[in-house]
């Protein structure tokens, strides 16, 4: 258990279409996928995926870690990814997220624009299905996971769907949005379940909820002092046909973002480990230490709020002054 096998690859297309497939439910997707929607197509509706993600995300990690259903064993199951291995299966989060993402997706874009919505209901689909069967492939989780997954994302999506204008009006317009954003996600992480060895599910956990807080206090303070979310100057690119200047403009806009982006990782991921390294006495590179609660949890939600700040308020920002708006 937990020790890398050797294994033939017989079926590239399998192999690498279910490989990218599962990379849809990992971080380098949402940094991506998630900024790309509120800088390109509609605001309103990156902050309804983003809320929803988040809060999907946070149920799907923590039920792993009270439930403790043990991941499909290895051998006769040959597992493909090891840095998940020390978390437990039940539900699988991948299913989750790609089923909320989706279909999230779906929901509030159908009554905005004008498309097909079989064609949309399609698309979602066959993204969750695909994410889905990834984690059978790579070995990561049983078919009970996965289902067990997708169910709970979707009866959560139903739950929440009656709310959600509620939930946007409250977090753009309410004086204590920026404070709760902040305190409630904080008070989760230090308040995880504890396990008797260590899992990333906390850090993971962490990371998407200091995403989550930081892009919110980023739209309520866009709705405050920049254009508001409820009037029609609100920009949207939306469905229409792309011509080549638009394609331009919406490719400049994602790499110049993804650039701050990553630059915003990177930066605040050595400021912030550097202060707590000094502050707790242990070098940035003792991994161990970096695993402890009072690291952990401020080190990656600092970090991760930063980056959901930066994307939705300053590369906003130098959009326009780069006249990318």
């Amino acid at each position: 258990q937990g020790c890398a096998q050797k294994y033939i690859v017989k079926n590239y297309f399998y192999y690498y279409l279910f490989k990218f497939s599962a990379a849809l439910g990992e971080e380098i997707f949402y940094i991506t996928f998630l900024p790309f929607i509120y800088w390109n197509i509609d605001h309103s509706v990156s902050r309804r995926m983003i809320i929803i993600w988040s809060i999907v995300m946070y149920i799907g990690q923590v039920s792993k870690d009270i439930l403790k259903w043990p991941r499909p064993l290895s051998p006769p199951v040959v597992k493909l990814e090891m840095r998940t291995d020390a978390e437990y299966g039940m539900p699988s989060t991948h299913a989750m997220a790609a089923t909320a993402i989706s279909f999230s997706f779906l929901i509030a874009t159908t009554n905005q624009y004008k498309y097909p919505f079989e064609l949309g209901l399609v698309a979602a689909f066959v993204f969750s299905t695909l994410v889905c069967l990834s984690r059978l492939y790579t070995g990561m989780h049983t078919v009970l996971d996965v289902i067990g997954g997708a169910l709970i994302s979707a009866v959560l999506l139903v739950l929440l769907y009656p709310a959600w204008d509620t939930i946007d009006h409250l977090l753009l317009t309410s004086p204590f949005c920026p404070l709760l954003s902040i305190v409630v996600p904080l008070v989760l992480c230090y308040n995880y379940p504890k396990l008797d060895y260590y899992s990333p599910t906390r850090g993971d956990t962490t990371t998407i909820l200091g995403a989550g807080a930081g892009a919110t206090v980023g739209f309520w303070l866009n709705n405050q002092y920049a254009t508001p979310a409820y009037t029609s100057e609100n920009f949207q690119l939306g469905f229409p046909l792309i011509t080549s200047k638009m394609l331009v403009v919406v490719l400049a806009r994602f790499f110049v973002g993804i650039f701050i982006v990553l630059l915003t990782r990177r930066l605040m991921k050595s400021v912030v480990l550097g202060m707590l390294g000094y502050r707790y006495k242990f070098p940035i590179s003792d991994l161990e230490a970096r695993r402890r609660l009072e690291v952990e949890v401020p080190y990656k939600f600092i970090t991760y709020s930063s980056v959901g700040f930066s994307a939705t308020v300053l590369v906003p920002l130098l959009h326009g002054l780069l006249g990318l708006m």
